[in-house]
């Protein structure tokens, strides 16, 4: 790494490490800031790697009302904080469709798109949101904690033969939300829907699949890579719904290839 590791808390709060152009990874619906471990440890050495928690999320105070919009401006925000006028946004599954609400609110503050395992809407396969919640918040109905659940939904949604230490990492930051902030999330996810809005993009885009990804499957990333115009798309064998945890060498690879491929990009 390029510096060490550091938690900065605050109305958000992020780990960073590294010099150079900000790349801001942005966690997904089961995630934590803790998370993005395997990218920071590696891209660090190129540039300046940020994951925050989200708001609502780890050690960040929710916003109100919580919407995409509200989202998108608190990582407008958080760019502000760390003094620098645009990034790179990185974004698995929930934080894919924040990465692309902010581009599409805030064009001129991200510099470049990483779509990881997610949708330009939600319910592609017919999926109905309210069922789709309750499945989500039940266990916390009947009393259980999130880190009760982390490793049955880590099981639900990773390819088979997912261990080690980065499924423990990938508990550990599940089990930091807040049921508040899960239960927040849980209600706003299903009406994530910018299909129409796609070739409005102009970053230049990188979407990535898991091939055994069930929960946004290939076909939603090449839904994603045909909408946006500047975008190129990678499906990584074997991995599931949770690539940059599941794959991280072959993830970091194609990250680094990707931004190191853009032009004016200081690393």
């Amino acid at each position: 790494m390029a510096t060490s590791v550091r938690d900065v808390d605050g109305a958000i709060a992020w780990r960073e490490a590294g010099e150079g152009d900000v790349v801001l990874f942005l966690h997904g619906l089961g995630g934590s800031r803790i998370a993005w471990e395997p990218q920071i440890d590696t891209l660090s050495d190129r540039w300046r790697c940020v994951a925050w928690d989200m708001p609502g999320y780890g050690e960040s105070s929710p916003v109100s009302p919580f919407t995409f919009e509200a989202i998108a401006d608190a990582a407008v925000k958080l760019l502000d904080r760390l003094g620098v006028e645009s990034a790179h946004l990185c974004g698995l599954s929930f934080g894919g469709h924040h990465a692309l609400h902010t581009t599409l609110r805030h064009p001129y503050r991200v510099r470049s798109l990483v779509l990881a395992n997610t949708s330009a809407a939600f319910g592609g396969d017919g999926t109905d949101p309210d069922e789709w919640r309750r499945q989500r918040t039940a266990p916390l109905d009947a009393g259980l904690t999130l880190a009760d659940i982390a490793d049955e939904v880590i099981s639900s949604i990773a390819a088979p033969g997912f261990r080690g230490v980065e499924r423990s990492r990938t508990a550990a930051a599940m089990g930091r939300i807040p049921e508040e902030g899960f239960r927040a999330a849980c209600e706003l996810l299903p009406g994530h829907d910018v299909r129409h809005r796609l070739g409005e993009i102009a970053a230049p885009t990188l979407v990535m699949v898991g091939d055994l990804d069930e929960e946004t499957p290939p076909a939603y990333a090449a839904e994603l890579a045909d909408g946006i115009p500047n975008s190129q798309l990678e499906v990584i064998p074997g991995a599931g719904h949770l690539s940059p945890a599941e794959a991280p060498d072959v993830f970091n690879q194609l990250v680094g290839e990707f931004l190191g491929s853009l032009p004016g990009v200081r690393p």
